[in-house]
């Protein structure tokens, strides 16, 4: 069984974090978890045009930022934003790099 290890958050940096959303395939994952809700991590869910390999470098990337968590449930993968912890300790940042801009 894959070990998906997160970061503890007193060990998140903030440069991490946004060298992890300065990808547009990575902000886009993260505005589709910013209800803080888990989600497959099923290619077809995420409505963006890359390859399976490159979809989980991405999710790799932003678990290893200490952006999400990696649950699993048998066979089951869902990734889910670690909003609470985000909030708390970059209060904003979430609100402000999901906010739809005009």
């Amino acid at each position: 069984m894959p070990d998906y290890p997160a970061p503890d958050m007193k060990d998140v940096e903030l440069v991490d974090v946004m060298k992890a959303l300065a990808d547009p395939v990575r902000l886009h994952i993260v505005r589709v978890l910013a209800d803080g809700e888990p989600r497959s991590k099923t290619l077809d869910n995420w409505d963006v045009d890359v390859t399976k390999s490159t979809m989980a470098h991405h999710f790799r990337t932003l678990r290893e930022a200490g952006l999400t968590l990696t649950l699993i449930d048998g066979r089951r993968h869902e990734i889910q934003l670690r909003r609470a912890e985000l909030d708390a300790k970059f209060p904003g940042l979430i609100a402000a790099v999901t906010a739809e801009s005009d």
